[in-house]
């Protein structure tokens, strides 16, 4: 998929039937079909930082630029944009489609909310703490906004009209990271301190589940739509899965320590996952 060094991070389904992934380290996207063949765009700058990609609204691909401060956009066929954040040295990670037709991402270090619209206009919004380090975002059954916030061990909420909630987590020092919306109406998350996958309902009931490895750094995690999730092991060489009742199955990857970050179901209904040793997994999801 590429070199070592180039780190792929990020990854989604794409609207044209294909995988697409931030290459992190390289300043690249690249484009991944399900036979193989890899396409790889550049960006403005190889230290940009790309991170997390999703699918826009406008059949695009949107990520955010962690190291640039910016926001990008391409579109299928290679053409791309970008957007700067206005707040200086933000550090935009997350992203995710909001039920208002717009982008919604965090900035990591700025401790802001941040709204794109299709055309590019940007609003921030300031989280009521210091220092969150707000990470991971997705869109709630509830019709909000719903983030980790890494460093301040909690999950916010964001109404569309900006107004915020904190649920601080049960475990101290669980580290929020990945978060995605689960088929059942909850927000599920996993905690990379903690080695535990968390769901919190959408009225801010929280339940965790700890890994048999505690030690396992989960960091990614996306809704399964058969039920449950399926979430990368960072630390331990491993995706896992579970069921909406809590019970998790894990699967090692043939590569030792090829560090899997960001997953996604493809197109083929198959789970792929980014690993930061230059390649991409699939694995067939049969339980």
């Amino acid at each position: 998929m590429a070199d070592r060094g180039h780190g792929p991070y990020g990854i989604t389904a794409g609207p044209d039937g294909a995988l697409w992934c931030t290459l992190v380290h390289a300043g690249q996207i690249a484009r991944l079909t399900l036979d193989g063949h890899v396409t790889r765009h550049s960006l403005e700058s190889a230290s940009c930082g790309p991170s997390v990609i999703t699918s826009g609204p406008d059949g695009a691909l949107w990520f955010t630029q962690a190291q640039a401060h910016r926001i990008g956009r391409i579109t299928t066929d290679g053409q791309v944009t970008s957007f700067p954040v206005p707040t200086p040295e933000s550090g935009p990670f997350g992203m995710t489609p909001g039920p208002d037709g717009a982008l919604w991402f965090t900035e990591m270090n700025a401790d802001r909310i941040g709204r794109i619209t299709i055309r590019g206009a940007i609003t921030e919004f300031a989280l009521p703490t210091k220092g969150a380090f707000a990470s991971m975002i997705a869109a709630g059954s509830d019709g909000a906004l719903w983030f980790t916030l890494n460093q301040a061990n909690a999950i916010g909420r964001l109404t569309v009209e900006g107004a915020f909630t904190l649920h601080p987590l049960p475990t101290a020092n669980a580290a929020p990271v990945g978060l995605t919306a689960g088929t059942d109406g909850a927000l599920w998350f996993v905690e990379i301190g903690a080695g535990q996958v968390g769901r919190i309902t959408p009225e801010g009931h929280i339940h965790e589940f700890p890994l048999p490895d505690r030690a396992a750094r989960p960091h990614a995690i996306v809704a399964d739509p058969a039920g449950g999730c399926w979430f990368t092991e960072w630390g331990a060489n491993r995706l896992g899965h579970i069921t909406p009742a809590g019970r998790i199955h894990t699967y090692e990857l043939p590569t030792p320590a090829s560090e899997p970050h960001g997953i996604t179901v493809g197109p083929d209904g198959a789970i792929w996952s980014a690993l930061e040793v230059g390649a991409i997994v699939r694995l067939s999801a049969l339980r």
